[in-house]
């Protein structure tokens, strides 16, 4: 073996230059350069050599040894921690808001909402049944001392039948906390912004504290945030369609815009639409039919569960950006 007169020899490692120890074996270099021999392979003179040898195998002055071994095709970020959000004062950590019309029973329903671990569901305001008074009624299934019950006033075309619904529903258990829909006409079931807006106003003035089920235009959010909702509640689609959310860009535009809660309410028809929802910064999602009409609805409050918190885990890890051309995963640093 030949070497240099301080006893060095010359070598390749990887393309770079080095002087080390005559002597020295491939394993002995391998840890000199911080490697771990068990874990790497060798290539010396264009020919592999077997890890079993490497503590054997001599370098010789001249040799083109080649080091590798595997990395990861992406960077690690640090774990994402557990959040909740706020309205009103509340705390949830649940962000799937369920409602509790169009199940076969309230059996179903029950078994739907536990499923999907909602913390909040809404309810209609309608009269009692008068003529049975041993009718089963919602609270029989769903406790609204572990549930928080949110009063609506679906079905409601006018400012005035809104409040009304909602002064009934504060006398009958108290609830300040309320979700204000009203509508347009029957076909579209759009709401009508004008009394919308109205409505939100004279029961902001009452003490009421309404999450507002509005039209997906941010000025109009913004109105509604000023005359006091404490949470926008944009249409990502006609209330019972399905047809998922068909403006991204302006429910986005509302949720950059906001300084309360944004929720998508309505058009949800299965889980990936609920995942886009969150995936655009919202901070919850309000669905019905979609859990109530699947073929299987406890199920299906089980997939809307999961695509909520994988949407909410994708917006805050980031999306990557999109690029126009291929991007290769493994770095071309360190090709062979």
């Amino acid at each position: 073996m030949q070497t240099h007169p301080d006893g060095t020899i010359s070598i390749v490692v990887n393309g770079e230059h080095k002087r080390v120890a005559g002597g020295i074996t491939l394993a002995a270099l391998a840890s000199e350069l911080g490697l771990v021999p068990e874990k790497v392979a060798v290539e010396r003179n264009l020919e592999i050599v077997p890890r079993s040898t490497l503590a054997q195998v001599v370098v010789e002055d001249g040799d083109e040894i080649e080091i590798v071994h595997f990395v990861g095709g992406g960077d690690h970020a640090a774990a994402i921690a557990d959040d909740s959000w706020s309205v009103a004062g509340k705390t949830f950590r649940s962000r799937l808001i369920v409602g509790t019309g169009k199940y076969k029973d309230f059996a179903q329903n029950a078994a739907a909402v536990e499923a999907s671990g909602a913390e909040i569901v809404t309810v209609a305001v309608r009269r009692v049944n008068v003529s049975d008074r041993n009718a089963p009624m919602l609270t029989d299934y769903i406790d609204p001392k572990k549930i928080t019950y949110l009063p609506n006033t679906a079905g409601c075309f006018d400012a005035e039948s809104a409040i009304r619904t909602l002064r009934l529903a504060r006398e009958a258990g108290g609830w300040e906390l309320v979700k204000l829909e009203v509508l347009g006409e029957a076909k579209t079931l759009y709401p009508d912004m004008v009394e919308t807006l109205r409505a939100t106003e004279i029961l902001a003035s009452e003490g009421f504290k309404p999450m507002v089920y509005c039209v997906d235009d941010p000025i109009a959010a913004k109105r509604l945030e000023d005359a006091g909702a404490v949470a926008i509640m944009p249409l990502g689609a006609p209330i019972g369609s399905g047809l998922g959310i068909q403006n991204r860009v302006t429910i986005r535009l509302i949720v950059e815009g906001a300084s309360v809660p944004v929720l998508v309410d309505a058009g949800v028809g299965t889980a990936s639409d609920a995942a886009v929802a969150m995936e655009l910064g919202c901070d919850g999602v309000l669905m019905n039919t979609a859990i109530a009409e699947a073929k299987d609805p406890v199920t299906m409050a089980r997939a809307m569960r999961l695509a909520v918190e994988s949407g909410r885990l994708a917006y805050r890890s980031g999306r990557m950006g999109k690029r126009r051309y291929a991007d290769p995963s493994s770095p071309l640093a360190g090709l062979i």
